[in-house]
């Protein structure tokens, strides 16, 4: 941080094109998750898992994220500020929202603790483009968006896909509900 040096996390972007394996990098439970599938819209859903089956089960692709991880880890001990957010690139296999709890579990199998990896989700964006004393965590006075999930993430890290409420501007959002408003609509718009 001396230096003022950032990066952004992007590991979900490149797992989505790693091979399927039976747990980890690529775990077919993260790449082909039925809820984000059921959230694209059919030609978009086709797309992707064509470009899913075109992965060769050789690829070094999984090595190359599990390389990123490492270098995010390094980056962050060298006093590097690191970021979390998504780009819908690749294969079009991140989709907004899944993608981001994605990145928190992801950045925690890297190494982080979980705390940490929610810190990078959510306070150092903030941090870096000098918001951080109104947005980024919740305090008096400060401005939030929140999540409410059943469980605790600091736990046990997929709890926080168990998002129940979602809170934007003081109210408060079923999130299962507005998931049901986007079934088959990613990748239209």
């Amino acid at each position: 941080m001396a230096k003022n040096v950032a990066l952004t996390s992007t590991l979900p972007v490149f797992e989505a094109g790693a091979p399927l394996t039976q747990s980890g990098i690529g775990a077919a439970s993260a790449v082909l998750n039925p809820r984000v599938l059921n959230a694209m819209n059919p030609d978009a859903r086709v797309r992707y898992l064509t470009n899913r089956s075109r992965i060769a089960a050789n690829s070094t692709a999984a090595t190359l994220v599990r390389k990123s991880m490492d270098f995010e880890r390094a980056f962050v001990a060298a006093g590097g500020l690191l970021m979390a957010g998504l780009d819908p690139t690749g294969n079009g296999g991140v989709v907004a929202g899944f993608g981001d709890l994605r990145e928190v579990e992801l950045l925690v199998e890297a190494g982080f603790t979980s705390i940490e990896a929610i810190k990078i989700a959510t306070f150092n964006g903030a941090k870096f483009l000098g918001e951080d004393a109104h947005i980024g965590s919740i305090a008096a006075g400060k401005q939030a968006d929140l999540m409410i999930v059943k469980g605790n993430p600091t736990a046990n890290i997929a709890d926080i896909e168990k998002v129940e409420i979602v809170f934007k501007d003081g109210v408060g959002y079923d999130s299962e509900k507005l998931i049901q408003s986007v079934q088959g609509l990613v990748g239209i718009r």
